[in-house]
């Protein structure tokens, strides 16, 4: 097979997936350490933060669904007094999460009047299903665990501030979920671009910070609030969209397990990119891997061009893109880029998707973080046709309705992607 390069090297091709390149637990000054501690039944909050005060540790987060509590220990002997402890039953580090986000394209300014750009339907947003008035995700809450989300965007308005595990406002600092979310979500107006779901109403829940960064912890603290707090607003959050993740087994974290397990018990679906390495599969990414997670993987939207004479044709819609991490247990294929193109020597380039720009106007990014909330948007969308439905129906949905199912994605022509045997199909909205 011909070999094609990347027109993009980073440690991840067009890393807007998070947490490829994580490092195993998160270092302080002073020899500290972060850990995710889990206690016994019966272990209330009040509880567990005495018993990680008694042994000279600091709480970061005391999780009030699941019996657990981030926490930074100082030195060796304070986290031998938590081991000691009768009601602690497990120690891991606090694994990072980072995100890198690269956009791939040109950002473009729009505004709100006086000769700006018409509203343009993304070609991702096209392939999986154009919204109409009667499939838009009204009356369905979307939370969005990312770096934030532009609050002020006008192609995002009545965004919900809803949690942040830094403190303050969930306000986007780096533009990662400002563009997952406008595919998700962007309003039916007459500017910029329009989502998947545009009248679903989204919720801002902040696990990264300014740098793209976080960790274990900061995520379960997003899922906590999710898990306390879905019933309870209004519209109430039937789904979440995770565009990030971290190298990892499904038994390395029970709390974290723990906690999507209950979300999916909970009546709330839990989507996550399958991540930018075809190198690995999902089995070894987090939290793809979860059997309640529906992992996505990215596809191009439409055709590209072809300048490349070892290559027979373009790389066409629905096929598999190169960077794309793959394997047994996805659960839905969707465009997380535009399409490829392959220049004359042979290298390819991708157009990433349009979607919002934080500070306002669109950029396009590439990656499985963009094929993720197309699937979220969809799943939204599921859930208006029919409130009833539980996350396994929903699961079982996408399967039914996606679109050449045995067909696509289609194999991409590099050797690093590697078929997994299952060709589920692009993923289309109700």
């Amino acid at each position: 097979m011909i070999t094609f390069r990347s027109a993009v090297r980073s440690c991840v091709p067009l890393v807007l997936y998070v947490g490829i390149c994580a490092a195993p637990n998160l270092a302080h000054a002073q020899g500290a350490q972060d850990y995710i501690v889990q206690f016994a039944e019966g272990a209330t909050p009040a509880m567990r933060g005495a018993a990680v005060a008694n042994a000279g540790a600091e709480v970061r987060f005391v999780y009030g669904q699941v019996r657990a509590a981030a926490v930074r220990v100082p030195n060796e002997q304070a986290l031998a007094a938590l081991r000691n402890n009768p009601s602690v039953v497990s120690i891991i580090p606090n694994r990072a999460i980072s995100a890198h986000p690269s956009a791939a394209g040109k950002a473009s300014a729009t505004g709100g009047n006086g000769g700006a750009p018409a509203q343009v339907i993304p070609a991702g947003v096209a392939r999986v299903g154009i919204p109409s008035s009667g499939s838009n995700g009204l009356g369905v809450g979307v939370a969005i665990l990312d770096t934030g989300v532009d609050l002020a965007h006008p192609d995002l308005s009545g965004i919900v501030d809803a949690f942040s595990a830094f403190g303050a406002s969930c306000t986007d600092d780096q533009g990662h979920g400002t563009h997952v979310a406008g595919t998700v979500g962007a309003r039916d107006n007459s500017i910029g671009v329009i989502g998947v779901a545009p009248a679903a109403q989204l919720y801002c829940v902040k696990v990264l910070d300014r740098n793209g960064s976080g960790s274990d912890a900061t995520l379960m603290a997003g899922l906590d609030w999710v898990l306390a707090n879905h019933s309870v607003v209004s519209p109430a959050i039937r789904v979440i969209n995770m565009s990030l993740g971290r190298p990892g087994t499904i038994d390395d974290n029970p709390a974290m397990r723990d906690l999507v397990a209950a979300l999916d018990l909970a009546g709330v679906s839990v989507v996550a990119s399958a991540g930018n390495d075809s190198s690995v599969e999902i089995s070894q990414q987090l939290p793809a891997a979860y059997p309640q997670v529906t992992a996505v993987t990215s596809t191009t939207a439409i055709s590209g061009s072809n300048q490349c004479r070892f290559l027979a044709a373009p790389i066409a819609a629905d096929t598999a893109s190169y960077f794309t991490t793959d394997g047994s247990g996805v659960g839905a294929a969707a465009p997380g880029e535009e399409q490829e193109n392959v220049s004359r020597g042979c290298a390819i380039q991708s157009v990433g998707i349009l979607s919002t720009l934080r500070g306002g106007g669109t950029t396009r990014m590439s990656g499985t973080s963009m094929a993720s909330p197309h699937v979220a948007g969809v799943v939204a969308r599921y859930y208006q046709q029919n409130p009833s439905y539980s996350p396994a129906d929903i699961r079982a949905w996408l399967a039914t309705d996606a679109d050449r199912p045995g067909i696509a994605p289609l194999d991409s022509p590099t050797n690093g992607y590697t078929y997994d045997g299952v060709r589920e199909g692009v993923v289309q909205a109700p």
